[in-house]
C-alpha cells in the first residue's frame, strides 16, 4: 500500500444514509468542510460515521444505502476494502426506529450483569443485521461529581459495579459480532466542578484505584475490541498524546490488542483546546505515537497534515503502519477482507437483486421500506426487564403499593389519582440524550418518532382502570414561572394520591438539564420543581414522588415527609409502564442505587468512595452525608440476616478469607435482596476510603424462603495502590461487611491479613465468589 492509502484506512468520514436508498452523502459539523468523497475513495477509507444515527431514515432503506455505499468503497480503491461503519448504542441502537433501552445509570441500578449482557445482544444483533460493526459503548467512567451532565450514560460512582456491568455489556455486544468501545479513557468524568471537558483535578492513586479498574476488568474479561480516548488532559497530559496510557498500560501492561480510537474531533483538540500541538500536523503525530490509530468522526489532522508530516520526516511512516496493521486486522476479523465478502447485511439477504447491486434507488426500495422491525416485541420485553429491575423504592411509609395486587387484599385502587409535574404527559420523559427521538429527532420534527412511548399518565391509566386520573404540569422542567401551582394544589388536594412526576429534560449541550454539556450548578431540582413538590406536601394529600431523571438530585422535605419515593434513570420507551407496574404492586421494586442521593444540594463533590476527610466532620459546616446512600432500595417485603460465620479470621496476604451469613425473606410477598460486601481497611500505609464495594449478588426469594450465602474473598480484593505507585496487599486488620448498602451494614467480619507486604499486578484477582444455597428458614 502507498502511504495515502494506508493513511486513508486511517480515517471516518460522517456520513448520513439516504432515506431514498441512494449512496450516503457526507456529513460534516457546520463548522467544519465538507470532504469530497470522490477524491477520497480511491484510496481507500477507514470508517463510515454514523450513517444511521445522522438522520431519520427507514431501517431496510438505511440497510440498502449503506450497502451501496460500502459496494462503492470497495470498488473504488484497488485493494477492494470496505469501509468499517460505526454508530452510537449507549442506550440501544440510535437509529430511527429501534428500540431505545433505559440508560447506563438504570443498568447500574439493576445490579444485574446477566441481564446486561442480553440486552447489548440484542442491540448488537440489531446493528449488525443492518450493517453496522463498531458502537460506541460503553461509558466507564465513574462518577465523581453528579453535577456532571453526562451522569446518565455512566453506570455508577462505583469502579467494582462499573466494571462488572460495563464488562457484561461488551461480551453481550460482541457476541453479536459489533465491535465494542470502551470509553472515555480515561479520566473524563473527573473534571472540576463537574464541568464538561474541564481540566481534570486527580492524583496517580485516585486515577489507578477509581477511574481505572473498570477498564482493566473490561481489558480482562470481555473480549472488547475497542477503545476511544478521553477529551480531556490529566496533570497537563491529554488522554489522546498519553502514550503511557495508551500504550504503556492499554498495550503492553494489560495486553489489548484492538483499536484505539479518537473520540469525536479529539485528535484536532490536541490543537485547538490543549494547546500541546502547533499544528494539524503535529497534533496527528502525537496522537498516533501515543497510540491512538483511527481519527473520528472524519478527515482533519489524519489527512493532508498527517501526510505532509510524515513526507517532511516529522512523523516517521512506522506509526502508520503500527496503526493501519491494527486496523486491518480488525476488519480481517469481520470479515470485510474475505474474497467472498458482499456489501449486502443479513436484514437485506432475502430482498431483490437490486438491493446493494449498486443501482439507483428505484422500486426495490420502496418494496423494502417498512420490512425491517429494529423495535420487535422480544426487545420491548427485554427493555421492560431492564427498566423493572431498574426502579428504585427510596423511600416508603407503606402508602405503596397502591393496589391490591401486592397481596394486601384489604387494600383498593385510589378512587382519584392527582398526577402533577412537568414530566406527567412528556412522552420522551424517558429517553436519554444519546436516545434517537432525543439525540437527532429533535431536529426533525416534521418525522414521526418512530417508536411508541407512552406518558406516564397514559401508563398509569393503563394500571388503574377503575381511577380517576388528573393531571396537571403545575410547571415546566427547568422554567421560573409558578403560574401553574394554583391549579396543582386544588388538584391535590381533592385527590386520594398525588404522584409528582418530576426529573430532567435530556438535551445535549445546555438544550437540556441532563446531558452531554448539560452540567448543574447544584443538585437542586431544575427549575421551580422543588417549591412544587413542596406545595404538593403541604397539600394534606399522600404524595408520592416519582423521578424520571438523569442524575440523583435534592429531595428536600419529600426525602422523609412524602409517603414514598421512586427514583427512575431514564429507563427508556417502557419505562413508565415499569414505574406504574411498580407503584400498583404489579412489580415488586427490585432496584439498588448507582450513585447516592444527596441530602443538600451544594455538597457536592460527594461519592460515598470517600475518605474520612470527605464525610461529615465539626470543622465544616458543610454535610455530604446523602438522603438515600449507594446500594439503597426497598422493597414490598422484608429480609433479615443472620448467622455470620467466619472460617478463620487470618489469612495470608496470598490467601483468602471465607464467610457466610444466611438471608431469610420473611415478608409477605415474593422480593429482591442484593447483598454487598464491602471492605474497610481501618490503617493503610496511605489514605484509604472508608469503605468500598468488593462484590455483590442478587437473590431472588419467595416468603418464608431462606438461602446461605457462601463468599470466598482472596487477598487480592484488600489490595491498593501503595506510596510508590505500586499495587500492594498490606497486612493488617480489615473488615468485611454484608451490606445491604453503604450506608446499612447488617453483619460484620473483622479479620486479619497476616505475612509480608505483596505486591500485585494486574493479574490479580479481581472478583469474589458467592455461591447461594437453600438454608431451611427459621
Amino acid at each position: 500500500m502507498t502511504l495515502q492509502e494506508k493513511i486513508a484506512q486511517l480515517f471516518g468520514v460522517w456520513v448520513g444514509a439516504s432515506n431514498e436508498g441512494a449512496e450516503v452523502a457526507p456529513h460534516q459539523h457546520d463548522m467544519e468542510e465538507t470532504p469530497d468523497l470522490d477524491e477520497l475513495l480511491p484510496y481507500g477509507l477507514g470508517q463510515l460515521t454514523r450513517p444511521f444515527g445522522t438522520a431519520p431514515v427507514d431501517p431496510a432503506i438505511g440497510a440498502l444505502s449503506l450497502a451501496r455505499t460500502q459496494r462503492r468503497i470497495a470498488e473504488a480503491n484497488r485493494f477492494g476494502i470496505p469501509a468499517l461503519a460505526h454508530e452510537e448504542c449507549l442506550a440501544g441502537f440510535a437509529a430511527w426506529g429501534a428500540t431505545a433501552y433505559p440508560v447506563p445509570l438504570s443498568w447500574g441500578a439493576t445490579f444485574n450483569p446477566a441481564l446486561i449482557r442480553e440486552m447489548a445482544a440484542a442491540i448488537g444483533r440489531d446493528m449488525r443485521a443492518v450493517g453496522v460493526h463498531q458502537g460506541l459503548a460503553p461509558v466507564l467512567d465513574v462518577v465523581r461529581d453528579a453535577r456532571w451532565g453526562r451522569v446518565e450514560e455512566t453506570i455508577g460512582e462505583d469502579p467494582y459495579l462499573v466494571g462488572t456491568v460495563a464488562t457484561a455489556y461488551v461480551q453481550g455486544l460482541e457476541s453479536a459480532g459489533i465491535v465494542a468501545t470502551l470509553k472515555h479513557f480515561a479520566g473524563y468524568s473527573a473534571s472540576r466542578a463537574g464541568r464538561n471537558l474541564a481540566p481534570v483535578g486527580m492524583g496517580a492513586r485516585e486515577r489507578a484505584d477509581i477511574i481505572l479498574p473498570p477498564f482493566e476488568m473490561a481489558v480482562r474479561e470481555s473480549g472488547v475490541r475497542s477503545v476511544m480516548h478521553a477529551y480531556t488532559d490529566t496533570d497537563g497530559i491529554p488522554s489522546a498524546a498519553d502514550e503511557r496510557l495508551l500504550t504503556g498500560l492499554l498495550r503492553d501492561t494489560w495486553g489489548f490488542t484492538g483499536t484505539v480510537v479518537a473520540d469525536y474531533f479529539g485528535i484536532a483538540f490536541l490543537k485547538t483546546l490543549h494547546g500541546v500541538a502547533g499544528t494539524f500536523g503535529e497534533a496527528a503525530g502525537a496522537a498516533l505515537a501515543a497510540g491512538v490509530d483511527v481519527e473520528l468522526p472524519t478527515v482533519n489532522t489524519f489527512g493532508e497534515p498527517l501526510l505532509e508530516a510524515v513526507a517532511s520526516g516529522r512523523v516517521p511512516e512506522a506509526l502508520i503502519d503500527r496503526a493501519v496493521r491494527r486496523v486491518l486486522v480488525q476488519k480481517a476479523q469481520l470479515g470485510l477482507l474475505d474474497p467472498d465478502w458482499s456489501p449486502r447485511p443479513e436484514a437485506l439477504a432475502g430482498a431483490g437483486a437490486g438491493a446493494g447491486a449498486g443501482a439507483g434507488a428505484g422500486a426495490d426500495s420502496e418494496t423494502l421500506r417498512g420490512t425491517i422491525g429494529l423495535d420487535t416485541d422480544a426487545n420491548r420485553a427485554l427493555a421492560r426487564r431492564v427498566a423493572e429491575q431498574a426502579v428504585v423504592l427510596l423511600h416508603n411509609d407503606g402508602t405503596l403499593p397502591l393496589a391490591p395486587a401486592a397481596g394486601a387484599e384489604d387494600r383498593t385502587a385510589p378512587a382519584r389519582i392527582a398526577l402533577i409535574g412537568p414530566n406527567a404527559e412528556v412522552p420522551t420523559a424517558v429517553l436519554g440524550c444519546y436516545a434517537f427521538p432525543v439525540h437527532v429527532g429533535v431536529q426533525h420534527p416534521e418525522i414521526p418518532v418512530g417508536i411508541e412511548l407512552p406518558t406516564l399518565r397514559e401508563a398509569l391509566a393503563a394500571e388503574f382502570p377503575g381511577s380517576e386520573i388528573v393531571v396537571a404540569p403545575g410547571a415546566s422542567v427547568d422554567g421560573t414561572d409558578t403560574d401553574g401551582f394554583a391549579v396543582a394544589a386544588e388538584l391535590a388536594r381533592g385527590a386520594d394520591i398525588v404522584i409528582a412526576a418530576l426529573g430532567d429534560r435530556a438535551g445535549l449541550f445546555g438544550r437540556g438539564t441532563s446531558g452531554e454539556g448539560c452540567d448543574a450548578e447544584s443538585l437542586a431540582l431544575p427549575g421551580v420543581q422543588q417549591q412544587l413538590l413542596d406545595l404538593l406536601l403541604d397539600s394534606g394529600t399522600p404524595v408520592v414522588v416519582t423521578m424520571l431523571a438523569g442524575r440523583p438530585y435534592v429531595l428536600g422535605r419529600a426525602a422523609t415527609e412524602a409517603a414514598a419515593a421512586v427514583q427512575s434513570f431514564f429507563p427508556g420507551e417502557e419505562g413508565t409502564r415499569a414505574i406504574a407496574s411498580v407503584l400498583s404492586g404489579r412489580t415488586a421494586p427490585e432496584g439498588r442505587l448507582p450513585v447516592s442521593v444527596p441530602r443538600h444540594p451544594g455538597a457536592q463533590p460527594s461519592t460515598y468512595l470517600a475518605a474520612r476527610l470527605g464525610h461529615s466532620s465539626e470543622v465544616s459546616n458543610i454535610d455530604p452525608t446523602p438522603a438515600f446512600g449507594f446500594g439503597h432500595g426497598l422493597t414490598y417485603t422484608t429480609f433479615e440476616w443472620t448467622d455470620l460465620a467466619v472460617e478463620g479470621d487470618e489469612a495470608a496476604t496470598d490467601g483468602a478469607f471465607r464467610l457466610a451469613c444466611t438471608v431469610t425473606n420473611n415478608g409477605p410477598r415474593e422480593g429482591t435482596e442484593l447483598v454487598q460486601l464491602y471492605l474497610h481497611d481501618p490503617v493503610a500505609s496511605v489514605v484509604q476510603p472508608l469503605q468500598r464495594l468488593i462484590g455483590y449478588v442478587r437473590l431472588d426469594l419467595a416468603p418464608g424462603e431462606a438461602v446461605r450465602i457462601h463468599a470466598t474473598v482472596p487477598a487480592d480484593l484488600a489490595s491498593f495502590t501503595g506510596r510508590d505507585g505500586n499495587r500492594v496487599v498490606e497486612p493488617g486488620e480489615l473488615e468485611l461487611r454484608f451490606s445491604a448498602s453503604s450506608t446499612d451494614p447488617r453483619l460484620t467480619a473483622r479479620v486479619v491479613l497476616t505475612g509480608p507486604v505483596r505486591e500485585v499486578d494486574h493479574r490479580r484477582s479481581l472478583h469474589a465468589e458467592f455461591t447461594a444455597v437453600p438454608h431451611p428458614a427459621r
